[in-house]
């Protein structure tokens, strides 16, 4: 499932018209016609850090209450992800030197395959980990519904180019792997 109908790799100049979250986008954009230095930063779904996982923070969660980490389908669907300090390294620079009315991709990773998120976590948890039916995604994943299924890969190479932005911190898998909090819990 493509993210509000696009598909293929998200760069930072596809927009929509307007919706939840992209009004205010489209207004602070609006503000650089005035005169205003405005820009936009756009955060993965993943942003991570310090045991901190974004939306895979409710994945170990779904995992740990339900013995299974699970994926949607086979897995291949994307979502992208960065560390919080790169983040926040990104919007001093954007602060400092972003032209005006710029979009920019706070992106490390442009897609992490869920089948690979999902693996991390079962190893980390030591839980099996299973492909949910469609049928049974509201069940398993509960509030992540609208989201687990969705493939979202992003390019940040026009924000990376512009700002001489380069991420630097470990990747999502990484930062997973490495995290003494993210063990099996007692039964």
């Amino acid at each position: 499932m493509a993210l509000a109908g696009f598909s293929g790799v998200l760069t930072e100049d596809v927009t929509l018209p307007g919706g939840p979250r992209i009004d205010a986008e489209n207004s602070v954009i609006a503000l650089a016609r005035q005169g205003v230095r405005s820009s936009v930063v756009r955060l993965p779904p993943t942003v991570h850090s310090h045991g901190r996982y974004g939306f895979v923070s409710g994945l170990i969660e779904i995992s740990r209450a339900t013995g299974t980490s699970g994926h949607l389908g086979d897995g291949s669907n994307r979502w992208p992800s960065a560390d919080t300090r790169d983040i926040a390294r990104l919007y001093r620079l954007a602060l400092e030197s972003a032209p005006a009315g710029v979009r920019l991709h706070a992106v490390a990773e442009e897609g992490i395959p869920l089948l690979e998120i999902a693996r991390t976590i079962a190893r980390r948890l030591n839980l099996p980990v299973a492909g949910i039916t469609a049928e049974n995604t509201e069940k398993h994943f509960g509030f992540l519904t609208d989201f687990v299924g969705l493939d979202n890969p992003v390019s940040s190479r026009r924000t990376r180019d512009a700002l001489n932005w380069t991420p630097s911190h470990p990747g999502l898998i990484a930062d997973l792997e490495q995290d003494p909090d993210l063990a099996p819990t007692a039964p």
